[in-house]
């Protein structure tokens, strides 16, 4: 698959020309990494990937994924990282995300490893896949959430966050269901996080829920389902 190198090249210009060394050591311990940053935030970040499409738009799927794979991989920015998220999301680049790319978004989660990177990818580019694709990413998303991978198992969890009225409650309590005793901050986190989301518009299946488990959630995940219990019940 070809690369397009004009675009990994520019990304990377346009990225040191924006950086701002007063930001990025901030921003590096905030989010705990390794890998350093440029110190480029998301305002500026979104504005140079919609520069840049315009000037490298992708003719075919292949060009795309390579791409966006090459600037994940040799990344030596985490802004690079961020980048590669927005082209693989952006929705010029829609088209190309059928279930075929499944396996690129599961490599973003796995080597991520981390909660900026998985989180987007979870409740942005698995949930697109989901809706378009309920069947088969819903067997995917039950074999992920136990998976020996932390951050699959989270991804699992978190993969209908915001849809709502269309959350498919079987495969929410499915993929909760063999974390409940998982001791990661993350994945009880993630819990609770799912579980607040519905509670938007099903209040009364989330209450439920943690009462017939409140021997089995953790008590973060029971507090962070029910967290906007009293303001739902005030609004409705």
């Amino acid at each position: 698959m070809t690369v397009n190198t004009h675009l990994v090249d520019d990304v990377r210009r346009a990225l040191a020309d924006h950086a701002n060394p007063d930001k990025a050591e901030p921003m590096r311990a905030y989010m705990k990494s390794e890998m350093p940053f440029r110190g480029v935030q998301k305002p500026a970040r979104t504005n140079l990937v919609n520069a840049i499409l315009r000037i490298h738009p992708f003719e075919d799927g292949r060009a795309w994924q390579s791409t966006v794979l090459e600037l994940w991989r040799s990344a030596e920015f985490r802004e690079e990282r961020y980048v590669a998220l927005a082209i693989a999301g952006a929705p010029k680049c829609q088209v190309f995300r059928t279930l075929d790319t499944l396996p690129i978004f599961e490599e973003f989660v796995v080597t991520g490893a981390w909660w900026d990177y998985v989180d987007e990818v979870a409740t942005r580019r698995l949930r697109e896949l989901l809706e378009n694709y309920p069947s088969d990413m819903a067997g995917q998303m039950r074999s992920w959430s136990s998976d020996s991978d932390m951050w699959k198992r989270r991804s699992s969890i978190i993969c209908q966050i915001n849809r709502k009225d269309e959350t498919d409650l079987g495969l929410l309590f499915d993929c909760i269901e063999p974390n409940l005793s998982h001791k990661d901050f993350f994945i009880r986190k993630g819990i609770g996080w799912a579980l607040r989301s519905l509670a938007w518009t099903d209040l009364r299946t989330v209450e439920d829920y943690v009462a017939r488990n409140h021997d089995r959630l953790s008590t973060l995940s029971a507090r962070e389902a029910l967290k906007n219990a009293d303001k739902i019940r005030r609004s409705s």
